[in-house]
């Protein structure tokens, strides 16, 4: 969770498309409800982005780590 100002971006972004979602529902407005759902699912796909970074981060810094265990022998 190196990144909390742009999860926190995104978090934002998740809420505020499912409000124009679940307004565009409930005045059946189409296209703000199309509007929200793909706002959803954007920082859905950012969150999932960044936590595949994070793993990568975590799995390089092992590695490295290892490595450097083996080297102080």
């Amino acid at each position: 969770m190196a990144d909390l100002e742009g999860r926190s971006k995104d978090l934002k972004d998740k809420v505020a498309g499912e409000g124009k979602e679940a307004y565009g529902k409930t005045t059946g407005d189409k296209s703000k409800e199309r509007e929200g759902k793909a706002q959803s699912v954007g920082a859905d796909i950012k969150e999932k982005a960044r936590n595949v970074g994070d793993e990568l981060k975590e799995g390089f810094e092992d590695v490295k780590h290892k490595f450097s265990k083996k080297d102080k022998k």
